[in-house]
């Protein structure tokens, strides 16, 4: 599960990555959220910043992030992308805001 990765916390070249795609937010505060921020690292980060995450963050930790992606934070592309890395074909359709789904009309 990637909140068991408590090692993300003391490496300064992720707190650095955390400080560039979670903008935000304190580092510290941004990896507090590991499903989060792993989710902002994916779509936003730079080869630099996965690089830093290697040997604390494992592929089933991004296939858990596919499997509970916070709506809004991946575009079509890095979703596809990750699917097709982690072998999730087809790639499911990317998670949507419940706030932004159409409610059907009220009966009268």
């Amino acid at each position: 599960m990637v909140s068991r990765h408590e090692g993300a916390a003391k490496n300064p070249r992720t707190a650095a990555g955390a400080r560039r795609v979670i903008w935000f937010e304190e580092p510290e505060r941004a990896i507090a959220d590991p499903l989060q921020f792993l989710a902002h690292v994916m779509v936003f980060g730079t080869p630099e910043d996965l690089r830093a995450l290697r040997g604390i963050v494992g592929e089933d930790d991004y296939r858990e992030v596919l499997e509970h992606a916070p709506p809004g934070v991946f575009d079509p592309r890095s979703w596809a992308y990750w699917n097709l890395v982690c072998g999730r074909r087809p790639a499911p359709p990317l998670p949507v805001r419940s706030l932004l789904q159409p409610t059907p009309p009220r009966p009268d």
